[in-house]
């Protein structure tokens, strides 16, 4: 396995998730480069686990660059909803990428299931892709619990409703700095590391 050096793909058009593995990758001197930016294909996502897709997309961008590349599949579990949504947790969005939609379809559904259980986690699952072919995973997890109303205006995605375990703060109240290393992608990105050294 390489070093993490020089310039990593990372395939991902969602700018957040980006901006966030970004943040993870500059202290080892790695320059991110966006999916978008290099008009590289969003592949479609047809695995069913995090780990397949994360591979699915590393891959893609890999051979399509000729760069390593980093790819990221997440999602949100909630254990009342069987785990869902899960691998379909950016579909529950549309294709308008909704998200306040999405948080209002899980509020809805565990009060439909009557659900005195909120506890959720987000799973990541990070891919690196050499254009050798060679591929490895790292999942990582943060464990938490489900709020309504949402609260807060940072971060992306479901982090309206997510209260990670031992805080009170929504990962959206809380600044990029508080949030980052309690994260399913910061965890993962560890593991990734632990690998590389």
């Amino acid at each position: 396995m390489t070093k993490l050096s020089g310039r990593i793909v990372v395939a991902s058009h969602n700018a957040g998730k980006v901006r966030e593995i970004g943040e993870l990758l500059a202290p080892f001197g790695v320059e991110a480069i966006s999916a978008a930016s290099l008009n590289l294909p969003e592949p479609d996502e047809t695995e069913v686990t995090f780990t397949g897709n994360a591979e699915l997309k590393a891959r893609a961008a890999a051979n399509a660059s000729g760069l390593p590349a980093l790819a990221d599949d997440s999602g949100l579990e909630v254990f009342a909803l069987d785990s869902a949504p899960g691998v379909y947790s950016a579909r529950w969005a549309g294709g308008g990428k909704d998200f306040k939609a999405a948080m209002a379809r899980v509020w809805r559904e565990l009060e439909e299931r009557g659900a005195s259980d909120l506890s959720a986690r987000f799973v990541c699952v990070l891919a690196l892709a050499q254009p050798s072919g060679v591929v490895e995973s790292f999942e990582g997890e943060a464990r938490g619990r489900i709020v309504w109303p949402a609260r807060g205006d940072k971060g992306f995605g479901y982090d309206p409703i997510f209260v990670p375990d031992g805080y009170v703060k929504t990962f959206a109240e809380m600044t990029p700095h508080e949030k980052l290393p309690l994260t399913h992608r910061a965890r993962a990105f560890e593991k990734l590391i632990a690998a590389l050294e």
